[in-house]
């Protein structure tokens, strides 16, 4: 006769071989609208194409609601390349059923811009990308979906740009989100006046192309055109200058270059050194000492290491308790199993997956 504890297992396994096969996720491709977008001088659609992952259980358990992650994608490609890259659904099914991480709604809103990426930041240019990420996108999911609409249940993260995004916004809203994962940040540190490092690549296997990694201490070549609708890095000097030099009064660009004309213009220069997190970080201690958890990693062959450690060393240096990993790895080559080994776990672990009074709306 089997022991009430073998009994337990013995059901327990089997009902998870009979329904863990069923269990999948369900993917919904939405537009949200951005009024804070709207009327941005590159004329890129305030109307946003939005990739959302809806848990296994989240069809059949209707009063069940669930922490949210947003994920910010990379500069040269649209948001569902990297949905590709990293095999949602797939992946974030494996792991909810595996039971490596907790079920949870992943969001992907894409940043492709005539410039091939919106930098995630503010300008009349490009439109007030961070009010749409932090209020407008928020406000649309959490009234469309079943989530725990408060800051103890939201993540943050993003991998190049995407990184880059995480960073920023993570030192200017500590109220929207507890806990941020940044990937192989870019931009890190942006001094037109410095060389500028060739961008890390690395190829991804197509479709899509792989994204490419906008470089530190920007400066040097790069044209300032109005640029095509195609991938790449070609744009990207523009994308940064239409995103942190934005200048209303000089059509058809309505921005400006740090390095015009031969010479670097320090007026101009300045603005995109004021965009840099290392330049910003000091000014953010408080807030960023607010999050649950920060995490930050990078690969030990990728172009932006060393901007990525100097990253890790001012967050210890300030004080910010904060976990720093580097890995055998270039740019690219690791999205997908960092994504599924690291970042689904650590939004697990730290996000709240319980609802308490007053956590929606």
């Amino acid at each position: 006769m089997l022991s009430a504890a073998c009994a337990f297992l013995l059901a327990q396994t089997t009902a998870h071989a009979q329904t863990g096969a069923e269990k999948k996720g369900t993917v919904e491709t939405i537009k949200v609208h951005g009024k804070s977008l709207e009327g941005n001088l590159e004329g890129d659609s305030p109307d946003r194409d939005v990739f959302v992952y809806l848990p296994p259980s989240y069809q059949t358990d209707q009063n069940r609601r669930y922490p949210v992650v947003y994920f910010l994608h990379g500069y040269g490609v649209k948001a569902e390349a990297y949905w590709n890259l990293m095999t949602v659904p797939a992946t974030a099914d494996k792991e909810m059923n595996g039971g490596t991480a907790h079920e949870m709604i992943l969001v992907n809103p894409d940043a492709y811009t005539i410039y091939n990426g919106s930098m995630y930041s503010n300008s009349p240019t490009t439109g007030d990308w961070e009010t749409y990420l932090t209020h407008d996108l928020v406000q649309y999911i959490d009234s469309h979906y079943r989530t725990l609409a408060t800051r103890e249940s939201r993540g943050l993260a993003g991998h190049s740009m995407g990184g880059y995004g995480t960073m920023r916004l993570a030192m200017k809203y500590p109220e929207v989100y507890s806990s941020v994962y940044a990937m192989s940040s870019c931009c890190l540190m942006n001094n037109p006046g410095a060389p500028r490092p060739a961008p890390a690549r690395a190829a991804a296997p197509p479709p899509p192309p792989p994204p490419a990694a906008p470089g530190e201490n920007n400066g040097r070549g790069g044209r300032a055109g109005r640029g095509g609708r195609g991938g790449g890095f070609g744009n990207v000097l523009s994308a940064e200058g239409a995103a942190w030099s934005p200048n209303p009064q000089n059509p058809p660009k309505f921005f400006d270059l740090p390095n015009e004309n031969g010479a670097v213009r320090q007026e101009i220069a300045a603005k995109w050194v004021a965009n840099s997190p290392l330049a910003m970080v000091d000014q953010y201690v408080s807030n960023l000492k607010k999050y649950r958890a920060v995490m930050l990693d990078v690969g030990l062959q990728d172009g932006l290491a060393a901007s990525n450690k100097e990253m890790d060393e001012s967050l210890t240096r300030l004080g910010v308790p904060h976990t720093f990993e580097t890995y055998e790895g270039d740019h690219m080559n690791h999205v997908k199993d960092r994504f599924e080994t690291r970042v689904l776990p650590f939004f697990s672990e730290h996000l709240q997956t319980t609802e308490t009074k007053g956590s929606h709306r």
